[in-house]
């Protein structure tokens, strides 16, 4: 999520051998959300349901002062880490004293019965599941749960307010934590199913247990178990390993790996006579397209190589480290350029360091440019014996020592280790350290670079 969340903050746990037969509980889970920046000069809410969540707030809360008083806490971000479960809602908020207050806000659950019959609404409809799927809440779901009597959104006094404060409506701190959540339904509505009584895997474990009894021609019972055996015979017919290996030489040879194309496709072009929608920037999505293609076709190349197959998969890149590969490879427009710095939690001139440190060296140098860790003695004691034997002993450069930085005497050059055995050059320009070379082995070898003038 790009809102300062991502799914990995957050831990969804339920365990299905907590159901019994008889009478189903409801299953631990909790979603815990780093805390989220400060929101200045924004809304709290983007998508129709984060309105409607909003709405239920201001129409039931007596005080309005305190609505504002919550509403600039949010937006100052004063709200710690938010934790959502079935029924609560709860965070730590801190108020302009520094005092921090333990704020909760309840909302019923459904019942079994209701989420009975939710479930059966939403595999009638494919678009429904689609909309699911792609964390969005249309209008129309929200208005076939409530024909079949499930009101999904919360409606004025639904959400009750609890606080260490002792407040007994809605204080600054309980306001400030419905404000806040507004950010998360915006990108999840799953947030408002699990306060309603139900986590994402539940979810869609049973959707696709209806989904799965439908296709078999099968009535669905009254109250689905998820733990149930999916049945035998779906139609799925497939060859036992065993015959495979058998066969040997019998099956026919694969078919030829495709040819690589000689360049990436061109994106098509996006400038139309048609306003985009709010928010879709078409140059951003041309650059992003184009970027696509190169990577697709420089995929394929590695894929097509003698000996792919036998490579370990590299490591998939951070939302930061692919803010920084994007900027290297795309070369894009300032303004886009600004909102990757953004998006790496750096500034632009951190950015075109950072830049700089992967066209050397890719993932491995740009943690070198934001490391600082203390090497073991041996490959420290080795760097001094390759730098000692590459000079003379009156000739050798005064090098001062820290952690794994190395920084000449005069304070213009330094030399940074690796965690993968490696020195990195780096020069001091405009006051700040920047990568002057690839990475070398020999540390000698990679002080020279950082002192070259053309690097």
């Amino acid at each position: 999520m790009s809102d300062g969340y991502g799914r990995d903050e957050y831990a969804d746990r339920y365990d299905s051998d907590e159901q019994d037969d008889t009478a189903p509980s409801a299953p631990e889970q909790e979603r815990t959300f780093a805390a989220l920046p400060p929101a200045s000069g924004r809304g709290f809410a983007e998508s129709w349901w984060g309105r409607a969540w909003l709405k239920a707030l201001e129409d039931t809360a007596l005080d309005g002062q305190q609505l504002k008083r919550g509403r600039r806490f949010a937006r100052e971000g004063r709200v710690g880490a938010v934790s959502v479960r079935p029924g609560r809602i709860t965070a730590v908020v801190q108020d302009h004293d520094a005092n921090a207050y333990r704020s909760d806000v309840l909302l019923q659950e459904l019942s079994e019965e209701k989420w009975d019959r939710f479930l059966d609404m939403a595999v009638e409809r494919a678009g429904h599941i689609a909309a699911l799927l792609d964390r969005e809440m249309p209008p129309d779901l929200v208005e076939d749960a409530a024909a079949a009597g499930v009101d999904l959104l919360p409606a004025i006094g639904d959400l009750d307010p609890e606080c260490t404060c002792e407040a007994w409506d809605h204080c600054p701190h309980t306001a400030a934590l419905c404000y806040q959540v507004a950010r998360l339904l915006d990108q999840d509505p799953f947030v408002l199913l699990l306060m309603r009584g139900r986590g994402e895997r539940r979810l869609l474990d049973e959707l696709q247990v209806r989904i799965t009894v439908r296709a078999a021609g099968q009535e669905p019972s009254a109250a689905v178990d998820v733990s149930a055996a999916v049945p035998e015979d779906r139609g799925v017919r497939g060859v036992p390993a065993a015959e495979v290996h058998a066969a040997g030489d019998a099956l026919p040879p694969l078919p030829a790996p495709p040819s690589l194309p000689a360049e990436a496709g061109v994106s098509p072009s996006l400038d139309t006579e048609t306003d985009p929608e709010p928010g879709v920037d078409p140059t951003a999505l041309e650059m992003l397209a184009t970027d696509s293609a190169a990577r697709a076709h420089r995929m394929l190349a590695e894929a097509l190589s003698p000996g792919h197959g036998l490579q370990p998969v590299p490591a998939g890149l951070t939302p930061g480290q692919d803010a920084v590969r994007l900027a290297a490879d795309a070369r894009p427009e300032p303004w886009i350029a600004n909102r990757l710095a953004a998006g790496s939690a750096r500034r632009p001139a951190g950015l075109q360091a950072a830049v700089r440190a992967w066209q050397y060296g890719g993932a491995a140098a740009l943690a070198v440019l934001d490391e600082e860790w203390t090497p073991d003695a041996a490959s420290l004691a080795r760097a001094r014996t390759q730098l000692a034997e590459a000079w003379e002993e009156d000739d050798a450069p005064g090098l001062r020592a820290e952690q794994n930085r190395w920084t000449s005497v005069d304070g213009t050059v330094q030399l940074r280790y690796g965690r993968d055995g490696r020195w990195y050059p780096y020069r001091k320009e405009s006051g700040r350290w920047t990568p002057a070379g690839p990475c070398d082995d020999d540390p000698a070898a990679a002080l020279a670079d950082a002192g070259r003038t053309d690097a």
